[in-house]
């Protein structure tokens, strides 16, 4: 079976919302509640490990593990509203 592209902007591939919520665990050192993040998952302001210095790690992590460049304009509220937002974002970057 093959695994088709996202149709909505919003929409990811289980794959890449599965290493962005992986990426994400192991930058916040949340590696316990991983599998409890879901797509829905509240980023900034509801995760208490995610402060504004975490943000500029995840995104370096981010841009290493997926080979992307993660510009200063892009750290915007949407992008970083939930899992989901974060991984639409990454697989666009792809």
């Amino acid at each position: 079976m093959t695994e088709t592209a996202p149709t909505h902007p919003t929409e990811t591939g289980p794959d890449t919302f599965v290493q962005v919520r992986a990426v994400l665990a192991r930058t916040l050192g949340i590696e316990d509640r991983e599998e409890a993040l879901g797509p829905d998952t509240a980023l900034l302001g509801e995760l208490p490990e995610l402060d504004s210095l975490a943000v500029v790690e995840l995104a370096s992590a981010l841009e290493e593990h997926f080979d992307i460049v993660i510009d200063d304009e892009d750290f915007t509220g949407e992008v970083f509203e939930t899992l989901g937002s974060l991984a639409a974002f990454v697989s666009g970057r792809g």
